[in-house]
């Protein structure tokens, strides 16, 4: 019965009147829900691309690692049955051949120098073509879009270089005749293009306002927002001066000068350099000829595998910035 008709109050309602709420016995019990996981259910076509990728991986592997191996058996089973998936008998003797000396030295010195100084011009001179040409200056960018579109068509040849580099430029025997041969890529030149058309007008125009210069801009602006197109552009580069021997083999005579891929290229092409790889008396008598091609091919190679998972992140975003929009 209710509180008018008995004349008690009911201090639940009371309550509720006050606050402005519903009495308790008033609140409907809501009914719990229980969410269970969904279970997703495997395509098939999930399961037979990560088989395929899987052994497309394995079929990368196997010769890196038979390389591996080989580099750590011994010449005797090497020159008679040849590669194999087990160092079986286990050697050192290429290994202890190539550290002897400073053969190896002297072309790890030489091939960083080519590959650091040389990465950092060309994303030096890239970066700037490029943002000049994305700029659309009216009479400098058609021009210089030219010159970069010039060299992906035609070139000048192999004599017209050599007489470029070693008479005019006088470079015979420098690390820089390696570097300035290959220092811009015209093709990253229109990657680069591409991702600073991307960049969003308003921030540039607002550095206008504030009374920005066109370098201050470039340096301030557009090269920190651009970091994963300069980590591709680097790895791209940096991979090319790595890996780069014959402009060594034509401009590059001195031997203490030799990067570590024209030392490689050396033992592959002449069985007799292989015995010239030590100094003075750790020469063995007889040199590990395929052992030491396979190890060399080691120490050359790793540092590259080793140092591109650091930069496969910048350089998957880099290639994959602009293709989707939102």
């Amino acid at each position: 019965m209710s509180s008018y008709l008995t004349g008690r109050s009911n201090p639940e309602t009371d309550d509720a009147e006050e606050t402005g709420t519903e009495p308790k016995s008033s609140v409907a019990k809501r009914p719990v829900t229980i969410h269970r996981p969904v279970k997703h259910r495997v395509e098939a076509f999930t399961v037979i691309s990560y088989i395929g990728v899987s052994f497309f991986a394995i079929l990368c592997l196997i010769p890196f690692w038979m390389i591996f191996v080989g580099s750590f058996t011994a010449e005797s089973k090497l020159a008679i049955s040849g590669y194999s998936l087990w160092p079986s008998p286990f050697s050192l003797q290429a290994y202890q051949l190539l550290f002897s000396g400073t053969t190896l030295l002297d072309g790890y010195i030489a091939t960083l120098f080519i590959t650091i100084v040389g990465t950092a011009l060309s994303l030096t001179t890239t970066a700037s073509l490029s943002w000049v040409i994305a700029r659309r200056m009216p009479g400098i960018s058609r021009p210089l879009t030219i010159f970069a579109y010039l060299p992906m068509l035609f070139t000048g040849g192999l004599v017209p270089l050599y007489l470029l580099v070693t008479e005019v430029l006088g470079l015979e025997n420098s690390w820089f005749s390696v570097i300035l041969p290959i220092m811009m890529a015209p093709f990253l030149v229109f990657v680069a293009v591409a991702f600073f058309r991307q960049l969003p007008e308003e921030i540039l125009e607002s550095a206008r306002l504030d009374g920005a210069g066109e370098a201050r801009i470039f340096f301030r602006i557009v090269l920190p927002l651009s970091k994963p197109i300069l980590a591709v552009l680097g790895l791209f580069y940096a991979v090319t001066y790595w890996n780069e021997w014959f402009t060594a083999l034509l401009f590059i005579s001195d031997p203490t000068k030799y990067p570590l891929q024209l030392i490689l290229q050396n033992l592959i092409a002449d069985v007799e350099n292989a015995a010239q790889i030590p100094s003075g008396g750790a020469a063995m008598a007889v040199a590990p000829v395929y052992q030491l091609r396979l190890a060399m091919t080691v120490v050359t190679v790793a540092p590259v595998l080793l140092a591109y998972p650091f930069a496969q992140r910048f350089f998957v975003k880099g290639l994959t910035l602009g293709a989707t929009k939102g």
